[in-house]
């Protein structure tokens, strides 16, 4: 596979060096430089599982897992496979603390640096571009795990210290990575959660200022609020730059049902799946500047005719990004099973290891993005129908009444003691042996999802044909 230089925004398009249309078509990375509890298993946020596994294993343990994972979670092998499949890019998500600690910030560690590197220098042997990714920022962008809070509250919006800080890494970047072509570009905020939408544009823009008094040719993507879903905060867009929506359909959750199918009191077809689309991608289209759906794409529950419509969920959306021209990145590539394209068998030493916590896990619900409360219900009807007694009109931000209970009890309040369980597993593990659990993640030991891998190979060149065929 050909890379094609450096590119930039033009108009609605995203173009190479030779003035050619590029539809960007890959996926992210996640769990690796920012981990996500489904992802890898462990409950609560990634901060508080950290602590607690390097206590429980020691330092020279805890060193010898993280080594091996962070290089076997991907490797050769892997953007090897992603370019096999016709894709082009490969969205990697970090979180800040690989490149500072909150008691030294602003010196950043020349670690975090390699491990970009790294990754860039892999995809680019492949032909794959790489588009740098802040998932996880100091005092969090959003209200939930996956920006690595252990909390329900995102400071970042009220704190001028977190802003400048994340202003700070983002120069550093942006001073290794400016003459590099083999990055298409900087997603500068993951999955922004700014209540009162008053700090995002204005952030944005400071930004976008400082980035490019040192590279003016990457482009910037940037996400709407609301978990990169309403750019209505947002102002005119600025140059060389990307707009960003994630479209998680309803069916495509843990919960999810039939698809066409109604799904949380909702019904939910094509038309619907559509719609939402279009909504979120408004901003884009009147403004004519390019759209890439940053995340998007269903769970999968192992049950055969449920899964199905998810795969149909999955074609059906890729069917309309391909219409409407918009680039795209799957979430996620590799996982223990839950949504990867790629899956760590139950037979691995690592998956063995974790089995009772998983268990627990699920019985309790406290999985956010897998987990569902069937066998709590006896804990979670009284507190759901005394909120709707008492408070019947609270509707905190960002996705109301019902999601914040479960985040309290399910994913926090049941979810912390938990890591407790997960880290007990790990008692007594020697560090030959925590390098064995993490290289239970290398490409070779995996297998493919075979369903999501024949969809992404089919789309992977639709897009670009099609948008240059004129459709809009």
């Amino acid at each position: 596979m050909k890379q094609r230089g450096w590119l930039q925004v033009r108009g609605r398009d995203i173009v190479d060096e030779d003035g050619q249309i590029v539809v960007l078509r890959g996926v992210g990375l996640g769990g690796w430089m920012m981990m996500e509890n489904f992802i890898t298993g462990y409950p609560s946020s990634e901060m508080v599982m950290r602590a607690a596994l390097r206590k429980a294993l020691g330092e020279e343990a805890y060193e010898s897992f993280f080594d091996t994972f962070l290089h076997d979670f991907f490797d050769d092998a892997d953007a090897a496979y992603l370019a096999s499949l016709g894709l082009n890019h490969v969205r990697l998500p970090f979180n800040y603390r690989h490149f500072e600690d909150d008691l030294n910030p602003g010196r950043f560690k020349p670690e975090g640096f390699a491990l970009l590197d790294r990754a860039i220098n892999l995809c680019a042997q492949h032909g794959l571009y790489t588009i740098l990714d802040l998932h996880g920022l100091p005092g969090w962008q959003n209200q939930h795990w996956h920006s690595d809070n252990p909390t329900h509250w995102s400071s970042f919006w009220n704190h001028i210290e977190f802003q400048d800080r994340v202003v700070g890494l983002w120069e550093a970047l942006a001073e290794r990575y400016r003459d590099n072509p083999l990055v298409a570009g900087y997603n500068l905020i993951n999955e922004p959660g700014d209540v009162a939408g008053k700090t995002i544009d204005p952030f944005y823009r400071r930004l976008e200022k400082a980035i490019r008094s040192i590279d003016g040719r990457h482009i910037l993507f940037l996400e709407g609020n609301r978990y990169a879903t309403d750019f209505d905060q947002l102002g005119d867009p600025l140059p060389n730059t990307v707009y960003a929506a994630h479209d998680y359909a309803l069916p495509g959750f843990i919960d999810g049902g039939g698809y066409p199918g109604v799904t949380r009191g909702q019904y939910v077809d094509r038309r619907r799946v559509e719609e939402v689309f279009l909504n979120r991608t408004a901003y884009m289209r009147t403004r004519e500047v390019p759209i890439w759906i940053g995340e998007f794409g269903p769970v999968y529950t192992g049950d055969a005719q449920n899964d199905a419509w998810r795969y149909q969920l999955l074609e059906d959306q890729l069917d309309l990004y391909a219409l409407h021209g918009a680039s795209w990145a799957l979430w996620t590539y590799k996982d223990i099973g839950l949504q990867g394209l790629v899956t760590v068998p139950e037979t691995t030493s690592y998956m063995k290891l974790i089995e009772p916590a998983l268990k627990k896990k699920a019985r309790l619900g406290a999985d956010a993005w897998g987990g569902t409360d069937t066998h709590i219900r006896q804990i979670m009807a009284p507190v759901e129908e005394l909120f709707q007694k008492e408070f019947p009109n609270f509707q905190p931000y960002p996705w109301g009444q019902q999601r914040w209970i479960n985040q309290l009890v399910r994913h926090m309040l049941l979810a912390e003691p938990l890591v407790d369980d997960f880290v007990a597993q790990f008692a007594a593990v020697s560090p030959e042996r925590a390098a064995d659990l993490g290289s239970s993640f290398r490409f070779d030991k995996c297998q493919v999802r075979a369903p999501l891998a024949d969809a992404l190979k089919r789309w992977s060149g639709q897009a670009t044909n099609q948008r240059q065929g004129g459709i809009a």
